[in-house]
């Protein structure tokens, strides 16, 4: 488990800008419950997640007219029982952090891998978002 002295600032890129951080595996399933679309970050303490994946996060939900109902995350290495539920709705991608998921409804639409993150620029990840958003939210 990381120290929560790391883990803090780096949640709160997130948090500070309107996403919910789910810490229990009663706060993943509540959330997942909801109706609408429900844009789910797992985050991470390395390089990438740094760089691109929520900067990448960021730079989608400020720049599109179509949000996501819902803004969560999770910590990896932190919220490790919150992240075991999430994982559980992810199947059957394998683990990953950071990782980027979009549900409707509950249902898994649309999914970012580590390996898409890896070695891609924010702004390709936000472009990646904001068609996801197009798509499957209001």
């Amino acid at each position: 488990m990381y120290p929560q002295e790391i883990v803090i600032p780096m949640m709160e890129e997130l948090t500070d800008n309107g996403f919910e951080n789910l810490s229990t595996p009663e706060a993943v399933e509540a959330s997942l419950a909801q109706k609408g679309t429900n844009l789910l970050v797992i985050n991470s303490v390395c390089g990438c997640s740094a760089g691109t994946a929520r900067p990448g996060v960021l730079m989608a939900v400020a720049n599109t007219d179509k949000k996501p109902d819902h803004l969560t995350t999770s910590f990896a290495g932190f919220d490790i029982d919150a992240v075991s539920k999430v994982r559980e709705h992810l199947l059957p991608y394998p683990p990953s952090s950071p990782a980027i998921a979009l549900f409707k409804d509950g249902e898994l639409v649309h999914f970012i891998e580590r390996h898409q993150i890896e070695g891609r620029s924010a702004q390709m990840i936000a472009q990646n978002l904001i068609a996801a958003f197009d798509e499957y939210c209001n």
